[in-house]
């Protein structure tokens, strides 16, 4: 899109890390800094001069949000107030997409895809602080930001994968470790449905939503990014499915073990985005894991990881436009 891009986030917090190993510092300006910092997020903001701002600073993951929910709240529902207080400060920004998650909507257990106007909640301290990022987002919209001509949008996605994730305690990145060390992988909830989607998949999403709220604020609200409903598996199909794309024996088996309470079911219901936006999910979930065990394997042959990760987004744009 020839923006401009500065970068604000904490370093990397896993070795090896995509930011290093895809090579991605060149060509942008990358910061290291903490959101729940706020004279440095505004100092930040303010020299980027940034016009669109995309927060996806979080932590991300419900295990960590148990063990330490301070923490979880603070970057979260803090951070995110940081982040939009620097906004209101900041003259150059005119559109903001903050992004929370699917975990954000008071889970009821149910079969039906959630809306965008369905209640907010959440039974854990991470669903229930992306619950709060979403307040506080609604909030500084409604009494700030919309009268100051600055757009804000949040966007809520589903349970993403794709090369180059090395986080801990998440399904694929667990599977991928197992597999490469000749070792049975272990799962902890093998029959919890999640919608999968490949990590570009909302990324293009939010995108579109960026440029679109920049033009026409009236679209500004919430947003579901989810795929579409046969995408939505349980974690051991998942499983299965790449274990026999990986081959060489590779199994798993259920970890018998008490875990904090996760949801079982939970789907999202994205016809807005494609009805209002035009967003289409564009792999379809066997596509989307040949491509992430596809990387997973060139990274492991120590080729040219920059060249090969703009290679499969490149691939990704052009199955779009044939409209597959």
């Amino acid at each position: 899109m020839g923006a401009d891009v500065t970068g604000y986030a904490l370093a990397p917090s896993t070795e090896p890390n995509l930011f290093e190993v895809a090579n991605v510092a060149p060509g942008m300006n990358s910061i290291i800094g903490d959101i729940r910092d706020p004279s440095h997020l505004t100092q930040a903001l303010a020299e980027s001069q940034a016009q669109i701002v995309l927060h996806l600073a979080a932590q991300a993951l419900v295990g960590e949000g148990y063990r330490d929910p301070l923490g979880t709240y603070a970057t979260n529902v803090q951070g995110t107030a940081n982040l939009l207080e620097a906004v209101r400060n900041t003259s150059s920004v005119k559109a903001v997409v903050v992004v929370t998650s699917d975990k954000c909507y008071d889970n009821k257990e149910w079969p039906w895809p959630y809306r965008e106007n369905e209640p907010l909640g959440g039974h854990d301290p991470y669903s229930s602080s992306k619950a709060c990022a979403e307040l506080v987002t609604a909030a500084y919209r409604d009494s700030f930001l919309a009268q100051a001509g600055v757009a804000v949008a949040s966007a809520r996605a589903g349970n993403v994968f794709g090369g180059g994730d090395w986080s801990a305690s998440r399904l694929i990145p667990d599977l991928l470790a197992a597999f490469s060390a000749s070792q049975p992988a272990q799962l902890r909830r093998p029959n919890a449905v999640r919608p999968w989607q490949h990590v570009l998949e909302p990324v293009a999403g939010y995108l579109i939503l960026a440029e679109r709220i920049t033009a026409t604020s009236t679209l500004a609200g919430a947003w579901n990014f989810g795929p579409g409903e046969s995408d939505s598996r349980t974690a051991g199909d998942i499983a299965n499915h790449l274990a026999a794309l990986w081959g060489n024996d590779a199994r798993w088996q259920a970890e018998n073990s008490d875990f904090p309470h996760e949801a079982g079911m939970l789907l999202l219901d994205s016809s807005r985005a494609k009805q209002q936006l035009g967003w289409q999910p564009r792999w379809t979930l066997d596509t989307a894991l040949s491509a992430t065990i596809s990387w997973h394997k060139t990274w492991l042959t120590a080729a040219d990881m920059r060249a090969f990760t703009l290679q499969q987004i490149e691939q990704f744009n052009t199955h779009a436009q044939h409209g597959h």
